[in-house]
């Protein structure tokens, strides 16, 4: 393994701890999202699978990258609400 590949790895790794509770939470919320759009897409749009499956991939993977923006925001402001509390 190259200094590169460990450096991405650690990175990578770092990132996970730092942000692990946002992380396993945004993964939760993305595969419920995926379950409600294809079965709302395919109820109410009379859709077939295969367009509800690819609109319900692809829309929530953009909502879970604002959700975790989000968490991460949220949790600075209480982590500092608290802190001056």
């Amino acid at each position: 393994m190259t200094e590169f590949s460990r450096g991405i790895i650690n990175s990578a790794k770092r990132i996970y701890k730092d942000n692990q509770g946002s992380i396993l939470r945004t993964i939760v919320y993305t595969i419920g999202h995926f379950a409600i759009a294809i079965i709302c897409l395919m109820i109410i749009a009379d859709v077939s699978f295969w367009i509800a499956l690819t609109d319900a991939i692809i829309e929530p993977l953009a909502n879970s990258v604002w959700y975790f923006v989000l968490d991460k925001w949220w949790a600075s402001k209480v982590q500092k609400k608290t802190v001056t509390s």
